[in-house]
């Protein structure tokens, strides 16, 4: 049987704001999106049964940490990531940008040769060139695969932000290039341009033309207010083509992603509700609750009342206090599945209020809240 073509359609509108459906032979995805990240081919903390149930249509994982540890060539002996993992939903990997530059010390960029560096696990040397990057996420058989780009870190220096949006768009073509012909699989350009919005609508621009099944915007998360972000958005908002996917990389808080859907993004990820569970950060639709504190060692409620999910309301406020402060495994499984299943409860109310026309309100009520 012929695999699913990828395809992406625009269900409704309110502004900016849009609702819409990823079909990949894998599953749909149901767009505004959150998907959990799961660096390692594991989310932290969790069974990807559970993540399922939380709603989550798509998880993240990312081809730089895969490829040291355990390999692409043993993931693909089991059968590629999905199978090695026991995950039936579409998974998105990450080309290994991000990493180049979060563990800059250990590494250099050759714009032919692509990004050099030593293993953080072991030192072992490694090339990860456009084509490389390519080569790892087909193997490990990725639903979405996103090129290899160059993610600098927040500066207000033009011309060495300059020089990086070229070589990412160098980079591009060759990414575009080695991906080849795979229709029922996506490859995603990389917008980049820092804070300068010539450059990132230049960026933009020549994606487009190289042409992508999906557009991210990468490049922040690194430094930056939520009020430079959100410029960033603003000032491509209008550029980004309409019947592609919209992906912002490593955002973000509720706030942060309430503001990004006002500016028409479609997808999200980052670790902050699995990292938070796993030290006792809970997010609520009453806001943020640190378990830890010694207030809630009497306090027998639930967690989040409004939560009616797996059944996570049935463990006390003062329970998990307990669990925590005695470091125990259950503490950060629990928080963390509760952190994912608000994440897409968040989702699932921002698609509803699109769907009704209703998403200013929404935001409106929630964005200084959560």
């Amino acid at each position: 049987m012929a695999l699913k073509n990828f395809a992406f359609n625009v269900l409704s509108e309110d502004k900016f704001a849009r609702c819409g459906l990823i079909e990949t032979h894998r599953g749909n995805i149901r767009t505004p999106a959150f998907m959990p990240v799961g660096t390692q081919a594991t989310v932290k903390a969790c069974k990807i049964e559970d993540i399922k149930k939380t709603g989550s249509d798509i998880i993240l994982s990312n081809t730089y940490h895969l490829m040291i540890r355990p390999g692409v060539e043993r993931i693909q002996s089991a059968g590629g990531l999905h199978s090695f993992m026991n995950c039936d939903l579409p998974i998105l990997t990450d080309s290994g940008g991000f990493q180049v530059m979060s563990l800059s010390k250990l590494n250099k960029i050759d714009r032919e040769k692509g990004a050099i560096f030593n293993s953080h696990v072991d030192g072992k040397k490694f090339f990860l060139s456009p084509e490389e990057s390519i080569r790892i996420q087909l193997g490990l058989n990725s639903d979405i695969v996103m090129i290899m780009d160059e993610c600098p870190k927040k500066t207000e220096d033009y011309n060495l932000i300059k020089k990086s949006m070229d070589l990412s768009l160098y980079w591009a073509e060759r990414s575009k290039k080695a991906f080849g012909d795979n229709p029922h699989k996506a490859l995603f350009g990389i917008v980049q341009g820092g804070l300068f919005k010539d450059l990132r609508i230049k960026s933009l621009n020549e994606l487009i033309n190289i042409g992508f099944d999906g557009y991210a915007i990468g490049g922040l998360a690194v430094g930056e207010s939520q009020d430079e972000m959100f410029s960033v958005l603003d000032d491509i908002k209008e550029y980004l083509p309409s019947e592609k996917p919209h992906y912002l990389m490593g955002v973000g808080t509720p706030s942060d992603i309430l503001g990004a859907v006002k500016r028409g993004v479609d997808m999200f990820d980052c670790v902050l509700p699995t990292r938070s569970g796993r030290t006792g950060l809970a997010f609520t639709w009453e806001g943020r609750i640190n378990i830890k504190n010694n207030k809630y060692q009497t306090d027998n409620s639930p967690l989040d009342v409004n939560c009616s999910n797996l059944d996570l309301n049935k463990y006390s406020k003062n329970y998990l206090n307990h669990l925590f402060n005695t470091n125990e495994i259950l503490a950060s499984m629990l928080l963390t599945l509760h952190n994912i299943n608000f994440y897409q409860e968040l989702m699932a109310a921002i698609r509803k209020n699109i769907s009704e026309g209703t998403f200013d309100q929404f935001h409106d009520k929630y964005v200084d809240k959560l």
